[in-house]
């Protein structure tokens, strides 16, 4: 995951591009995980302010959705399906797999990987899914999700 250190005037002109409209503030904060990879402190006092919100609400936000996360994320970002069609068919082990192969449990990371949990990829028919990185893998079994793992740099 290519990203920037938080920069207030980027920020600014992020905002600035969705004309400072407080309705669109999941599509700001969308916006500056991309640029920033995650929500800052300063970011959420930030948005408030110029979209005449309260931190309040901004936090809200950020809490209630599961990409926008508080902490900076590892080099890479592996996702797994953990929804229903993908549980039926081993993400649950698969999950297990991930946090002992990588080190780092759910919802964490290193500075080399973050682990987070998602509820659809949108891949059913080929369950269980994993994302890395933005891409979508299906039919993943715990030794493909190796295989993907070890290749994580090579598909930058």
């Amino acid at each position: 995951m290519t990203t920037q250190p938080y920069d207030k005037q980027v920020a600014s002109d992020i905002i600035a591009g969705f004309n400072a409209r407080p309705e669109m503030l999941v599509q700001v904060l969308v916006a500056f995980v991309e640029r920033f990879g995650w929500i800052t402190d300063a970011a959420i006092r930030q948005l408030a302010a110029e979209l005449n919100l309260s931190r309040a609400d901004v936090h809200g936000v950020v809490s209630y959705y599961h990409d926008f996360r508080t902490s900076p994320p590892g080099k890479h970002v592996v996702k797994i399906c953990e929804a229903e069609a993908c549980q039926s068919m081993g993400s649950r082990e698969l999950s297990k797999h991930a946090q002992k192969s990588l080190g780092v449990a759910m919802h964490e990371s290193n500075d080399d990987v973050t682990l987070e949990p998602v509820y659809c990829l949108g891949n059913c028919a080929c369950s269980p899914a994993i994302m890395v990185d933005g891409k979508t893998f299906g039919r993943v079994s715990t030794n493909r999700f190796d295989e993907i793992v070890a290749s994580m740099d090579e598909t930058r």
